[in-house]
């Protein structure tokens, strides 16, 4: 270990203990958190000993993007309050069911109005959000004193669901009206979670987003979502891709491929993901047909570690695009 480094760190975690193992791994012990640094350097922390604030940071910024539920309840004294919470997502298609948690604030444990309206009356509209409405939605999020309007704070408009007492937000491109059937209470301090289990009853579905089919199109609904601090993300066209999912046909998998294309240093691991995601091992086909192969073919035939890295290469660059039945063609020249 780089002793330089090794001082360097001590430096900045005075009080701490210091260990050796094996004399290949130091380990620094400094009240919540424990470094190991060994050839790479990470982070081990041990969520008891931090603060509440210091978990929160920890938590949202690794567990994310968030959906947000965009959630509209109301009380017995009739008042409508609308407000984001990204603690949410989809846990059950029979029955439909959706989990969105307005947690106690961390600074004061006071709770959310949603959260007291629920108790009182528990129906809510979940309005999905999506980039149109972002930044309106975030201006929502503001704690204005119990009664105020958060619809017409933010700008948006109420329109009467069909089923549930809450009104739905007509901006929003998608709509589930929800029977609140169990709160779940994870705590009394701050930071603790109360799990509002809803049952969708009903979806109402902007026609602009759906296709041919009358199906959701994902690359017509932008949604939004939750990242640590102040962060969001924006899905659309130029950050979609597809990932194909393996059902009833299972895939050979990893480790069924050839020993030099699971050691490759040239094609990553979402690579050989793509390779062992077939259903059977792939055979030559003799009619495949690529001017580039038959080049690497002819130039580095002689020298058989060149090739390899060649056809690696070049595969590499098939599967990136999505061409996985290309690139088995061209690693199997090297069989």
């Amino acid at each position: 270990m780089n002793e330089l480094l090794f001082a360097d760190i001590w430096k900045n975690n005075r009080g701490g203990q210091r260990h050796k193992i094996k004399g290949q791994v130091q380990i620094f012990l400094n009240s919540a958190f424990l470094f190991l640094y060994c050839k790479k350097i990470k982070m081990i922390l041990d969520l008891k000993d931090l603060k509440v604030h210091e978990r929160q940071n920890y938590l949202q910024y690794a567990i994310a993007p968030r959906p947000i539920c965009f959630a509209s309840t109301i009380g017995k004294d009739g008042n409508s309050n609308l407000s984001p919470f990204s603690f949410f997502n989809l846990f059950s298609t029979n029955p439909p069911i959706v989990i969105f948690s307005p947690a106690r604030r961390v600074r004061d444990n006071s709770t959310k109005h949603s959260f007291q309206n629920v108790q009182e009356v528990p129906e809510v509209v979940i309005n999905i959000v999506d980039y149109d409405m972002v930044q309106q939605t975030s201006l929502a999020s503001c704690e204005y004193p119990k009664g105020t309007n958060e619809f017409i704070k933010a700008g948006f408009t109420e329109e009467p669901a069909t089923i549930v007492k809450p009104p739905m937000v007509k901006e929003s491109k998608v709509k589930m009206e929800c029977r609140v059937i169990e709160i779940k209470i994870l705590g009394t301090e701050g930071g603790a979670g109360n799990l509002v289990i809803c049952e969708v009853l009903r979806m109402h579905i902007d026609e602009s987003i759906l296709d041919e089919n009358k199906r959701i199109d994902q690359k017509k609904l932008h949604h939004v979502a939750r990242l640590g601090g102040d962060w969001y993300c924006k899905v659309d066209e130029t950050n979609l891709f597809i990932v194909q999912k393996p059902n009833t046909q299972l895939g050979i998998g990893v480790d069924a491929l050839p020993a030099s294309i699971r050691s490759s240093k040239i094609l990553s691991g979402n690579n050989l993901g793509q390779l062992g995601n077939v259903n059977e091992y792939p055979l030559i086909d003799p009619s495949f047909d690529d001017d580039f192969l038959k080049q690497i073919i002819l130039y580095y035939s002689i020298n058989p570690e060149d090739m390899e890295k060649e056809l690696h290469a070049y595969a590499k660059k098939l599967l990136d695009q999505g061409k996985v039945t290309e690139a088995w063609q061209v690693l199997l020249a090297d069989a």
